[in-house]
């Protein structure tokens, strides 16, 4: 059985999943076989892997890290909230049921099997796994029943590090205030702790450190600096929707939707130089863009009525007329339609006006599509003709089938129905191929997450903007994401390793 350590946090957002990717990366580059897991995961960015199921991304982007092919047996439970205070419950990478807070966490002690089993099988499989916790292991009337924090690290056997962020400030009182409201039984399991996201000069926190290493009598392991690294995130907490971003040469703008999902679809645009991707929370900061990118949501109906209400559907449509390109992902492509219908109550029931961009109908359906696909663009006109016949790879994620009334269909793609899922209309475990997107004008949609990936779909979209506006972009056609995104976990562990004592880390492994 592999060995394990495990990644807690003072507070959600303190860094756990950055942390846990760069130790998978560092275990790899040491030549172990790796793996990260976290039991439970709560966020709107999903993936869907080879076997058609569906798991957090963060775990995704670790597996990466550790050089490995993405597994629900990484994250057997995900919790997709569709309300303040209700959630879809996935487990093992299928829909369970839509639960409400207090029932699933009077029902949850039914899933540590699951929890158990998918742990045992990697831990069968490899060397050292790294787990990651969910929030924090302090938040005491969440205890009973715990499998994911403490709970989990007694399952596992592994010993903890605690990660503590400095840059929201008080990350003493964060680190003392979180091993002091444990029982002694898990206070005993801490073994490290990680001051995160440090700026300046250390010599000034040092005495700070020795005294917290007293006052707890648990070794500071590591002091992370203040890095960004290009990596995906987890959720909606991401720096990503609040940095200030220079406009560039190309500006490219996503609405921060309030239930947006899988914003990790653009960050391929930011890899670019000369481009700027921001993400606008209300009309008056849409500005003058390129293109506007309306991105996937876990309820369509509800975000297209903020949409509505916020005054940002008429910034969208008064800088489409201004000549400003549309691209809609999953639910952003249902909002970009003529209709939305929903006769089984998936989301909100009862029908809604689309956009109105593109001539389609959209109905829910009650069963949700989930697959991987590969494919190519068609015939593409308007702005983004460049993308004709340009190949494309990703998931669909969805409730829905939508319509296309003009036969301009965007790409033509090919995938495998899982059991569970209705997608293509064709029996589960059968192979499809169909068209699907759709375009009119200068404005373009798609199911596919992950459409901008795939090498060459980004450079062609930019090499169309630019030109349009007038304006050069350097290197574009030599840029390759898969390399930029290896170069970016060797940065993440080269941060790691001369940050962190990796011989204390390795003797806390008990290797």
């Amino acid at each position: 059985m592999a060995k394990a350590i495990m990644i807690q946090g003072t507070m959600s957002n303190a860094g756990k999943s950055l942390v846990t990717a760069g130790l998978c990366r560092v275990f790899k580059q040491d030549g172990y076989k790796v793996a990260p897991f976290k039991s439970q995961n709560m966020a709107l960015n999903s993936y869907i892997t080879d076997e058609g199921l569906e798991m957090g991304r963060a775990q995704v982007m670790q597996a990466e890290a550790a050089g490995i092919k993405p597994s629900v047996l990484m994250n057997p439970i995900l919790l997709k909230p569709t309300n303040d205070k209700g959630s879809q419950v996935i487990v093992n990478g299928e829909v369970l049921d839509n639960m409400n807070a207090w029932d699933y966490y009077e029902f949850k002690s039914k899933l540590l099997p699951h929890v158990q089993k998918a742990f045992d099988t990697l831990a069968a499989e490899n060397d050292i796994i790294v787990i990651e916790g969910a929030g924090s292991p302090a938040e005491i009337n969440l205890n009973k029943e715990d499998f994911v924090n403490m709970g989990m690290a007694k399952i596992a056997g592994a010993p903890v590090l605690l990660v503590g962020d400095i840059d929201r400030g008080g990350v003493f009182a964060q680190l003392y205030g979180t091993v002091m409201l444990l029982p002694e039984e898990d206070r005993n399991r801490i073994k490290g702790l990680v001051v995160n996201k440090f700026r300046g000069d250390k010599a000034i926190l040092d005495p700070g450190l020795d005294m917290i290493e007293e006052r707890v009598n648990i070794p500071v392991v590591g002091v992370l600096p203040y890095t960004y690294v290009d990596v995906d995130d987890e959720d909606g907490l991401s720096e990503r929707m609040t940095r200030k971003n220079t406009i560039g040469k190309v500006d490219i703008v996503v609405p921060r939707l309030p239930r947006i999902s899988n914003f990790t679809d653009f960050n391929i645009f930011e890899s670019f130089e000369g481009v700027s991707l921001r993400y606008v929370h209300d009309p008056k900061s849409l500005g003058n863009p390129d293109m506007i990118i309306l991105p996937g949501t876990k309820n369509t109906m509800g975000d297209l009525k903020w949409l509505r209400e916020s005054g940002m559907e008429a910034a969208i449509m008064h800088a489409v007329d201004k000549g400003a390109v549309v691209f809609g992902v999953c639910g952003g492509y249902q909002m970009l339609g003529e209709t939305i219908s929903d006769p089984h109550g998936v989301e909100e029931g009862g029908e809604m006006r689309g956009l109105g961009l593109l001539p389609m109908d959209t109905v829910f359906e009650a069963a949700k599509t989930r697959t991987r696909v590969e494919g190519k663009f068609g015939k593409v006109e308007g702005v983004l003709s460049s993308l004709t016949g340009v190949d494309i790879e990703g998931y669909e994620i969805h409730m829905g089938i939508s319509t296309v009334k003009n036969n301009k269909t965007l790409t033509n793609i090919t995938g495998k129905v899982d059991e569970a899922s209705n997608a293509g209309g064709t029996a589960g475990g059968e192979y499809f191929t169909k068209n699907e997107g759709a375009f009119a004008g200068n404005a373009y949609g798609t199911y596919v997450h992950g459409v901008f990936d795939k090498e060459g779909v980004a450079v062609a979209i930019l090499s169309d903007l630019a030109k349009r506006k007038g304006v050069e972009l350097q290197e574009l056609e030599s840029f390759d994401y898969k390399a930029y995104k290896e170069e970016q976990y060797d940065k993440l562990a080269d941060m790691v390793r001369n940050n962190m004592d990796m011989k204390k880390v390795y003797e806390i492994l008990g290797m």
